[in-house]
């Protein structure tokens, strides 16, 4: 036999080792994915109906990636308000959104309770004092004003000592409900050297009203005095376009290098002392110091993001369902509130509201028809 015939052996033999190699593997697959396809049917792919959105998770999934800070406060005689706003940022957005609630000793024990019996005890949440202390000598001693004081109002003012690692947060009322993904809210850009984005109350479609005898509330002269002199030196134009502070998004690097907080304490203080606005002229006292601060210094956010004034007289005329509906953001400020005996659309913050467990806060208008 020559060489060369003895290499076409050994090829050959090499050839035939080869497929007797490959036809077992492909035995062995075929028997592992028919056990694997056996076993599918116990433990697989779960059935459609443990999908079924009525059901009730039997776990919650684990937000992660990048947190989004949100700050409300919690007043416990208004505690559904915050369980409601709660509610309604948690269930539209799949985000690692972080409440931090500020809040009195008085709420902490109810409100931890209300959590974690309710489809909220899975949501991420931080209780945080507010010492009202720390108001002294920057709100008014005269009985008749200190009474409508209240001191969490003035929480925004100090927004990096709640979140103090946080390079952005959101700032929210209480009497809100959100209908967008807050994700989209947080992500709204800010300007170059501006700490906070509002809503101009120029932009706004509810901006209508008319303050008595002192213009209209969506420009400065609603919210300050401007007879007199600190408020003139500031050289402001009285027709200034307002903005309205229930809801913001703050830079905070940028709040704490231009020290924000202690440029508004300023304000507060002088007032005190000067009364350069009051609460006869637009119904607020944490509004005209921001006012002042964010004077031409603020970005906006869309106004869809805050459609507001829905607590007014005739709210309910002034918006179609429709452009309701459509709305990210609606916010219950006024007098009229939707827990209240009467409000416009709040059909809407029922869809979010969650029963109080402890059976200490009731809706007035529910409570009185039930």
């Amino acid at each position: 036999m020559t060489l060369r015939r003895v290499n076409v052996v050994i090829l050959v033999l090499i050839a035939v080792a080869f497929l007797i190699i490959v036809h077992r593997n492909l035995i062995n697959l075929n028997d592992f994915l028919r056990r694997e396809g056996s076993d599918s049917a116990h433990v697989g792919l779960p059935h459609e109906s443990e999908f079924d959105i009525e059901a009730p998770r039997k776990f919650e999934v684990a937000r992660v990636g990048r947190e989004i800070p949100v700050v409300i406060t919690a007043v416990e005689e208004r505690l559904g308000a915050l369980i409601a706003a709660m509610n309604s940022i948690y269930s539209n957005s799949k985000s690692n959104i972080v409440f931090h609630i500020v809040t009195m000793n008085d709420t902490v024990d109810h409100l931890k309770a209300w959590l974690s019996k309710t489809a909220l005890k899975a949501v991420k949440y931080k209780m945080l004092p507010f010492d009202s202390r720390i108001l002294e000598g920057k709100v008014s001693k005269n009985p008749q004003e200190t009474e409508a004081v209240k001191p969490l109002t003035f929480a925004r003012f100090y927004l990096p000592v709640f979140v103090p690692d946080a390079e952005k947060a959101i700032y929210m009322d209480d009497d809100v409900i959100v209908q967008g993904d807050i994700e989209e809210l947080y992500n709204t850009p800010l300007k170059a050297g501006h700490a906070a984005a509002f809503s101009d109350d120029c932009d706004s479609t509810a901006a209508k009203g008319i303050v008595r005898g002192a213009g209209s509330q969506k420009n400065y002269i609603g919210f300050l005095d401007f007879k007199k002199e600190s408020i003139r030196k500031l050289g402001m134009r009285a027709n200034t376009c307002s903005f309205n502070p229930g809801v913001f998004v703050a830079n905070l690097t940028e709040w704490k290098q231009q020290n924000i907080t202690k440029q508004l304490e300023k304000w507060m203080e002088l007032n005190v002392v000067e009364h350069l606005y009051s609460r006869t002229l637009a119904g607020s006292i944490t509004t005209p110091p921001l006012l002042i601060v964010f004077y031409k210094q603020h970005s906006s956010i869309d106004p869809m993001w805050h459609v507001r004034h829905l607590g007014l007289v005739g709210a309910g005329n002034r918006y179609s369902s429709q452009f309701i509906k459509a709305a990210k953001l609606l916010h219950w400020n006024g007098h009229y509130k939707p827990w209240g005996r009467a409000s416009a659309f709040s059909e809407i913050w029922d869809k979010w509201y969650l029963p109080d467990p402890m059976g200490n806060f009731h809706p007035i208008r529910r409570h009185t028809e039930d």
